[in-house]
């Protein structure tokens, strides 16, 4: 893993964002506007570009205020009040900086409304008379379209042509790579009932390779990697990385459960081992998921560690059932 200690971001004002999503609600492909346009196709042409959040606050917080060049003719006060209402809403502070991709989607679960932000119910003064277009329903007309609006998902025909190249390229391997957690994964969907062909990965041919095939071998990699992910909607191959979840940021608690799985099993990276003492060590010391794949119920929806695994407080009863199944099946082998 390479270090970068520099890395381009993108500033961007709170209100921008309620803007492109508003422009949206006008108009399906882009806004108008110059400015929110070039952010637009900037973060469609890489949807995990870094984005900092900046405004102009006083105080603690004054390190990172931008100037009013940006500022829209409402004044200032209603500028400043504007950015900051957005991001309580977004619980993040000023300066926050977070890929392009997470901030739309804690944008559309946190805000799907501008009244209140953008205008108000009770108009006191014109210097807090809002924005003209706040209660045309245009943002909430945007908002209902979704994330895909503002990043398109990938190609269908792309992610099948993933899924038969990525199939082949598993077969071929001399050993299979696989990120920890999702050795989980396949065995939840194992006592789920799902079998192959499944299209979103290759986790349910990889199980059935291995119960025919006891004695591959497996190497445990970090990321999402080709030969298991190649075809997931949520793969972004530049990166080799996940994107899944409600707000985008699965990358990140997917490479805490890697991490959680390696040190359950006194693994690391790189570790190669065949199938069946893999999961062997598996069985014996991860019987349950809870601690190891399963999130704190506690955390906050709006966090980018809430992950649909710690939702249930019986965490994958399908991984136990997997478990007991998977037991019967290597014995035989």
């Amino acid at each position: 893993m390479k270090c970068k200690p520099d890395y381009a971001t993108l500033t961007v004002r709170p209100y921008q964002l309620l803007c492109i999503v508003c422009a949206l609600g006008e108009n399906d492909s882009a806004p108008s506007d110059p400015r929110l346009k070039e952010l637009l196709e900037k973060i469609r042409s890489n949807p995990d570009l870094p984005i900092a959040l900046r405004c102009n606050t006083a105080d603690e917080f004054s390190y990172q205020a931008v100037g009013t060049q940006d500022d829209t003719g409402e004044g200032l006060e209603f500028n400043r009040k504007r950015d900051m209402d957005i991001l309580l809403q977004l619980d993040l502070a000023p300066g926050s900086i977070l890929p392009a991709r997470i901030i739309f989607g804690r944008l559309l679960k946190a805000i799907s409304s501008v009244s209140g932000i953008c205008g108000y119910a009770t108009v006191t003064s014109e210097a807090w008379h809002g924005c003209p277009r706040a209660k045309n329903g245009r943002y909430e007309k945007g908002h209902a379209k979704g994330i895909n609006a503002i990043i398109p998902p990938r190609d269908t025909e792309e992610m099948k042509r993933d899924k038969d190249t990525s199939i082949k390229d598993m077969f071929a391997s001399k050993a299979i790579k696989i990120r920890p957690h999702i050795l989980l994964c396949a065995v939840a969907q194992y006592g789920g009932g799902t079998r192959p062909p499944f299209a979103a990965d290759n986790l349910p041919e990889m199980i059935q390779h291995i119960l025919k095939n006891p004695d591959t071998s497996i190497t445990l990699v970090s990321g999402a990697d080709w030969m298991m992910c190649g075809p997931c909607p949520s793969r972004v191959a530049q990166l080799n990385a996940c994107v899944c979840g409600a707000i985008g940021s699965g990358g990140l608690y997917n490479e805490m459960k890697d991490l959680n799985v390696l040190q359950a099993l006194g693994l690391t990276y790189g570790t190669t081992m065949n199938a069946r003492a893999l999961y062997k060590l598996i069985f014996e010391r991860i019987p349950k998921t809870g601690g190891v794949c399963a999130l704190d119920i506690r955390i906050a929806q709006l966090s980018v560690w809430c992950d649909s695994c710690g939702k249930n407080p019986a965490p994958c009863p399908d991984y136990e059932k997997g478990r007991e199944m998977l037991m019967k099946e290597f014995a035989k082998a």
